[in-house]
């Protein structure tokens, strides 16, 4: 079985992908794809990430890789480099997949492994305290849903970009 670590989150126009610990927009479609992408998966997080979780996500494990020695984890498995994070999430692992789910320090190390980014990118801006750069030009895009603005909600689009020259796009889809 071969391994695809991917990266997933919600980043909006101006690359705000948090405020305050939390996701500045509620959007019920880019949640459920989350839950639907990360699903017995494991994912691996940074401290922060975890503690804004409403808690332990069910059907998934939570690695979270932190540099304090000791912390509360709450049913988290703690580690403290890349290697170890790899090596829990390889353990046991039946898909194959591994899911980075944020912050920006754990997307700026994992993003030269990743194999696949899925991005709900928010066709709004946002004001934040936590920004993704865009995705480079070494990525290419295989997949996309755009979606219209709705009541409250902005216009998005679920975007799945994949390294070019490392994964097979034959079922790419525009």
């Amino acid at each position: 079985m071969s391994e695809e670590i991917f990266l997933i989150y919600a980043r909006a126009g101006n690359g705000t992908i948090g405020k305050d610990g939390k996701l500045p927009w509620h959007l019920p479609a880019d949640l459920k794809r989350f839950k639907a992408l990360t699903m017995n998966r494991p994912m691996i997080m940074g401290r922060k990430t975890f503690e804004s979780l409403p808690g332990l996500l069910p059907g998934r494990r939570h690695i979270v890789l932190t540099r304090r020695d000791r912390w509360d984890s709450s049913g988290a498995e703690v580690v403290h480099s890349i290697d170890e994070a790899l090596e829990l999430a390889r353990d046991g692992n039946e898909t194959g997949e591994i899911a980075v789910v944020g912050g920006a320090a754990i997307y700026d190390v994992f993003r030269p492994l990743a194999d696949r980014i899925e991005v709900t990118e928010i066709h709004a801006e946002y004001s934040g305290d936590t920004f993704m750069k865009p995705i480079g030009a070494e990525w290419e895009v295989t997949a996309r849903e755009d979606y219209p603005a709705e009541g409250d909600h902005p216009a998005y689009s679920f975007l799945t970009y994949h390294r070019q020259g490392r994964k097979d796009t034959q079922d790419a889809e525009a």
